[in-house]
């Protein structure tokens, strides 16, 4: 696939649930009840369990290797929380080709996250990937 700068990063959603962050702790070792128990969250002030960030960052990592395509490559993934987003939100990343370097193929793909209520801006990110 020829890519362009300014080329839309095709949109990639995920809604986790308390079940799914409790399993995505369990595997990272991450075992803070904020992210499943929503009585603890909530006496923590926060409205009820919360997406831990390295969740936002695989999102940002899928929606990266979904753009490389088949045989492509993620090199590079980095990003950056602004704001929550609560178990049962919706997540949706996307974005825009924002360089390529011809001399090494790379692409640096500039991503956004937006969810939970009112669509906010969840993290903004950026990945390098090698097109398949």
């Amino acid at each position: 696939m020829r890519v362009h700068t300014g080329q839309p990063v095709p949109p990639v959603e995920f809604t986790p649930d308390a079940v799914t962050l409790l399993r995505f702790g369990a595997v990272t070792r991450n075992a803070h009840r904020i992210h499943y128990d929503t009585g603890f969250a909530r006496s923590e002030g926060l409205d009820g369990p919360v997406v831990m960030a390295q969740v936002h960052g695989c999102l940002m990592h899928r929606a990266a290797m979904a753009f490389a395509g088949p045989g492509g490559r993620v090199l590079e993934v980095g990003w950056q929380n602004r704001a929550p987003a609560l178990a049962g939100e919706r997540l949706v990343v996307s974005g825009t080709v924002g360089a390529i370097d011809p001399a090494t193929g790379r692409v640096t793909l500039d991503l956004v996250e937006h969810g939970g209520r009112g669509d906010v801006v969840c993290c903004r990110g950026r990945a390098v990937v090698l097109m398949g």
